[in-house]
């Protein structure tokens, strides 16, 4: 059985499970837990006993087993099963002195009680063999699902124009991403942590720019200290000098210390990354609405050429072609070389057929074995 092919172990399970029930329903499930039950009383008997009532040590004990032994043998009902291996095991123990081969003749006398029995534990492994073979068809099943959802998003890319002048978008947006960058970099140089922090409070006005926020403690800290009118580059510097050094710069350097050195984090978080556009680009009604937040806030630290970049942006998004362009980079940005000439070839359509079809074969495959399944 192929632990790589869940269709054929699922049918394999199958098969063993309906051998092995048919193989207990022979004798029938009320008669072998008859059996089970007096064979359980004799091995509970015989490990008690074993060393004790063999040789001449302990004549009690050997006293304790016959009895034990009649006493099992003698209740077991008169049409139980295999009755006459019983009574031939207590024969092999009618004897004044025993030894470990009487142990060992009277288990061979009841193999075949063994053997039958085997039949309930072949049934509960095949059960459980069956249950794994059905969580494995059925997370197959799963990565299918997932594999073919992932083809069709590929797929999807098909009829888009792989070699559009995509570039007629990344320049612009480019330009514009290096020009805020550069802008905010130098807004945090000249500008105190103080005022950093009043204008990100501004920018919670507009939820299409996703600023981060200087924690509460720290925020305190940068209002109350002379420290906070100093650029968050400069506190960031501040915060790797030693105490003795530091001294020279702030009035309270432990102060400083416990306020900057622990959000180190949360202040190096303050970058350009919430101003910089998207490649691939959104949808151009999307990016316009972010473009209309984009020029209020960037206009508070930017210079008007920068904020004239987000224009030239603007205009393009208009352009009859912006939607072809647009999805012709978000292709180019998804697909690598191998899956474009995959996508090509046709390649993916057809791997995406024969992952259907085995999902397919599969489900039918756990509806034709439904019923056993969930009775097992």
């Amino acid at each position: 059985m192929s632990e790589n092919d869940p269709e054929r172990r699922l049918a394999d399970a199958h098969a063993r499970y309906e051998a092995a029930t048919e193989a207990v329903e022979e004798l029938g499930e009320s008669e072998l837990r008859r059996l089970a039950d007096a064979r359980e009383r004799l091995n509970e008997l015989f490990d008690r006993y074993e060393d004790r009532a063999t040789g001449t040590g302990d004549f009690t004990a050997f006293i304790e087993f016959q009895g034990g032994l009649d006493s099992v043998v003698s209740e077991l009902p008169e049409d139980l099963a295999h009755r006459e291996a019983f009574e031939a095991a207590e024969d092999a123990f009618d004897k004044r002195r025993l030894n470990e081969g009487d142990f060992e003749r009277a288990r061979e006398l009841l193999a075949p009680v063994d053997d039958d029995l085997d039949r309930l534990e072949e049934r509960a492994a095949a059960r459980e063999d069956l249950r794994e073979a059905r969580r494995a068809a059925e997370t197959r099943i799963e990565t299918l699902e997932e594999r073919i959802d992932e083809y069709d998003r590929l797929l999807a890319l098909s009829d888009i124009d792989l070699d559009a002048p995509v570039a007629d978008l990344r320049v612009p947006i480019e330009g514009y991403n290096d020009a805020v960058e550069a802008a905010f970099s130098a807004y945090l140089d000249r500008t105190s942590a103080r005022e950093v922090a009043v204008f990100l409070d501004r920018t919670e006005l507009f939820p299409l720019v996703d600023t981060p926020q200087v924690p509460a403690d720290l925020r305190a800290y940068i209002e109350r200290a002379e420290a906070g009118t100093e650029p968050i580059p400069t506190l960031l510097e501040y915060a790797g000098y030693s105490r003795s050094k530091l001294d020279h710069y702030v009035a309270d350097a432990d102060a400083l210390k416990r306020a900057v050195a622990t959000q180190r984090t949360a202040l190096e978080r303050i970058d350009a990354e919430p101003f910089r556009l998207e490649w691939p680009p959104r949808p151009a009604a999307e990016l316009r609405f972010r473009l209309r937040e984009l020029r209020a806030v960037v206009g508070r630290f930017a210079p008007e050429e920068t904020v004239a970049r987000l224009r030239e942006v603007e205009t393009v998004t208009r352009d009859p072609d912006y939607e072809r362009l647009r999805r012709a980079a978000e292709a180019r940005e998804r697909l690598d070389e191998r899956e474009r000439t995959r996508l090509v070839s046709g390649a993916i359509a057809a791997e995406r057929e024969a992952a259907s079809e085995e999902k397919r074969r599969l489900e039918e495959v756990l509806s034709r074995y439904a019923p056993t399944i969930s009775s097992s």
